[in-house]
């Protein structure tokens, strides 16, 4: 029986996923996703199994009416996040901002970034190098997975590539988006509302920064995108819809 072509795209998308999972693991990045990566591939692979075995087409009519109308309801919102995760993919600040927030990932060490951190970290530096009057808050938490908070290491980045000390606040608590926001308006005080406010992140991390430090307190704020690696963008754009969504229940955008 000859093969219809959305069975190759279940066959290939299905082999891409185990790939791409395994290539996310092997980087040892600090998350689980790579297990939604292996998932997908599994469940992709299996239908293309189903399908080639005649199983799919024996599904009642109305069973394969639902799936259908799951699949395209997940493409839309998959099309939509997508939509606002490029609308922010390659912002950049105005000059002269009163404080710039660096988000942080993970380390792996006192003086080592991940790689993703390291974008940030750049993009931070040349951003202060370029506003001697902008004050830096580096912000981040340890991780099960990490030897200090992230914070630390920012910091220590930062004052490596010639950032004067006393322009640095670190917040050193935070173990998310959410936190890394909350906690570094607390450190700004009560004024923060005020001020001129920069994020630095990754691209594909960008816009969920932006829209949930907008939500806390209807602060005016800053895009300041960092760059990632391509490599992994696919995870981490998947990872980001997933992310937007689980905020846009929880109330946090």
């Amino acid at each position: 029986m000859a093969r219809h072509w959305w069975e190759i795209l279940l066959l290939i998308a299905g082999l891409f996923f185990l790939a791409n999972g395994a290539l996310v693991f092997l980087a040892h990045s600090g998350t689980n996703f790579y297990l939604f990566h292996f998932f997908a591939g599994l469940i992709l692979l299996g239908l293309y199994a189903a399908q080639r075995k005649g199983l799919l087409v024996r599904l009642p009519r109305p069973v394969i009416t639902v799936l259908a109308a799951v699949f395209l309801i997940g493409l839309a919102v998959l099309a939509v996040c997508l939509g606002l995760i490029f609308s922010q993919f390659k912002k950049s600040a105005p000059a002269g901002l009163d404080y710039l927030l660096v988000l942080g990932a993970q380390v792996h060490s006192e003086d080592r970034a991940s790689v993703v951190l390291q974008y940030r970290l750049d993009t931070a530096a040349a951003y202060l190098e370029e506003n001697p009057e902008t004050v830096c808050i580096v912000t981040g938490g340890q991780g099960p997975n990490e030897p200090c908070p992230e914070a630390v290491t920012m910091r220590n980045i930062l004052e490596a590539r010639g950032i004067d000390p006393s322009r640095i606040l670190s917040e050193e608590k935070a173990d998310n988006t959410l936190e890394n926001i909350r906690f570094s308006y607390e450190l700004i005080g009560p004024a923060v509302t005020e001020r001129t406010i920069g994020i630095v992140t990754n691209n594909f991390h960008m816009y969920r920064a932006c829209a949930i430090a907008r939500r806390q307190g209807g602060v005016k704020v800053y895009a300041e995108s960092a760059p990632s690696t391509p490599m992994f963008l696919l995870s981490n754009l998947l990872r980001e819809c997933l992310g937007i969504l689980k905020d846009k229940v929880m109330g946090n955008l």
